[in-house]
């Protein structure tokens, strides 16, 4: 057995039953080969066995009153999986599906990711198995104070700053925002992802999809094409969908689909985003509304999806941006999109695509960018506003837009040059995963067993 087998296989029995945590150390060590064979200090360190397992794992209950004055409680989590390169850093999940492993899952991956931004930011996830789908926003109040009633005890400015994820916008970050000020008496950049009334950055809401869009444009251009005229599948239809669509239309191509928890919608004359934004940041509703606008528009619901993967992947177009959630995006999904002329596909959601789609994108050679490389923007925007907080300045959107465009080239540069450096030219997984760990790795040899 390998060493990466080794640690995999420990790994399986000291942390049973989390398959999401399996497939993203699996994905991440099998890249790593190259490196540990031509640098053995990395295995002399057990750099491998230490990263995979957080620095800190913290379960708790969250109980609440309901609007009918019954009790619910939830569990809620927070993993601070590696501070090595900063505070740690990445979001709230609140869904149904959370658990310890989806969370574990989201947390090594935040580590890579923030690590490619090169900001001083370590990683972490965390979140609650809650639904706020449905509920009024004075449960979600409710829910939010009881949820930090525990966390503030483990974040603080210069220690862990959380953000949003699924399920946690500017509403829900203001209730915990709120909380935590009058748990602490400080008011402090302890959230990212807050209004601009009161220390919020501008472009903050727009950053993970425009850079999803940005970093695709970089990968064309590398191949000495871009997105002009390109018509695309995008998926989910939160902030990273609406303003991936967004930037798309702003770099000349055209969103056909979307899709959210009811099913997919698809247009073929390209989607009307100004009332996907009514109808999803002002309404909460979904998306089949939009039929009443556009008859002409074709919705299929959930129950009505291939066995084998999703409706949204079953459209011909020239690029896929999948934006939605993880393992979206199947094998089944993936040669229809390979055999539909699709030759770009990138990542907006975490780990959205399962291993096996990934290996038939790259062993077609198509443009592919993995999420940990992808969606950096919305990480790497939400340090920028801790920087706004901690230097009590305000920056436009321009200028935090332009460090968003130059974030997501750095780590094109990053991802591709290491592929290159490691004779695997154009494979964007290894070069991404290898650039992230290497900077991470080297930061805890000089910081010692610890």
């Amino acid at each position: 057995m390998t060493y990466i087998e080794q640690t995999i296989a420990d790994l399986k029995r000291s942390s049973p039953a989390q398959t999401e945590f399996y497939q993203a150390v699996e994905e991440v060590l099998n890249s790593l080969e190259p490196l540990l064979e031509k640098n053995q200090r990395y295995q002399q360190q057990a750099i491998i066995q230490r990263i995979v397992e957080p620095e800190r794992q913290i379960m708790f209950r969250v109980p609440w009153v309901d609007d009918q004055g019954n009790i619910q409680v939830n569990k809620g989590y927070r993993v601070e999986f590696n501070s090595a390169l900063g505070p740690y850093k990445g979001g709230l999940r609140f869904h149904p599906s959370v658990n310890a492993g989806i969370m574990k899952f989201l947390g090594f991956e935040q580590i890579f990711k923030n690590a490619l931004t090169e900001l001083p930011i370590g990683g972490a996830k965390g979140g609650a198995n809650f639904d706020p789908k449905g509920r009024s926003d004075a449960e979600i109040m409710r829910f939010c104070q009881s949820f930090m009633n525990e966390l503030y005890r483990h974040i603080g400015a210069r220690c862990d700053v959380p953000a949003g994820d699924i399920g946690v916008g500017a509403r829900e970050i203001g209730y915990m925002f709120g909380q935590y000020k009058r748990l602490t008496g400080q008011y402090e950049g302890v959230l990212t992802g807050k209004s601009l009334l009161w220390g919020g950055s501008l472009a903050r809401k727009e950053a993970t999809g425009y850079g999803a869009v940005y970093f695709a444009n970089y990968m064309l251009e590398e191949r000495g094409d871009n997105l002009q005229g390109k018509r695309c599948l995008v998926s989910g239809a939160g902030n990273v969908a609406i303003y991936a669509m967004e930037k798309l239309y702003q770099l000349g191509a055209t969103p056909i689909s979307c899709s959210d928890s009811s099913g997919t919608l698809y247009h073929e004359s390209g989607i009307d985003l100004k009332l996907i934004k009514r109808l999803k940041e002002g309404r909460r509703c979904d998306l089949v509304e939009y039929l009443n606008t556009y008859p002409d528009a074709v919705h299929t619901p959930v129950a009505d999806y291939p066995s084998d993967g999703h409706t949204v992947w079953r459209y011909q177009a020239d690029a896929a941006f999948p934006c939605a959630t993880q393992n979206e995006l199947t094998l089944k999904d993936a040669e229809t999109l390979l055999e539909n002329g699709c030759h770009l596909v990138t990542e907006g959601a975490n780990m959205p695509s399962t291993n096996d789609a990934v290996n038939a994108f790259l062993n077609a050679g198509i443009a592919y960018g993995p999420s940990k490389a992808a969606n950096a923007g919305g990480v790497a925007t939400s340090q920028l506003e801790m920087a706004q907080n901690a230097s009590m300045q305000t920056w436009t959107f321009e200028q935090v837009d332009q460090r968003l465009k130059q974030i997501m080239k750095n780590i094109f540069i990053a991802a591709n040059e290491t592929a290159r450096e490691f004779d695997c030219e154009g494979n964007l997984v290894l070069g991404a995963n290898i650039a992230g760990f290497r900077r991470v790795a080297d930061a805890m040899i000089e910081q010692g067993v610890v």
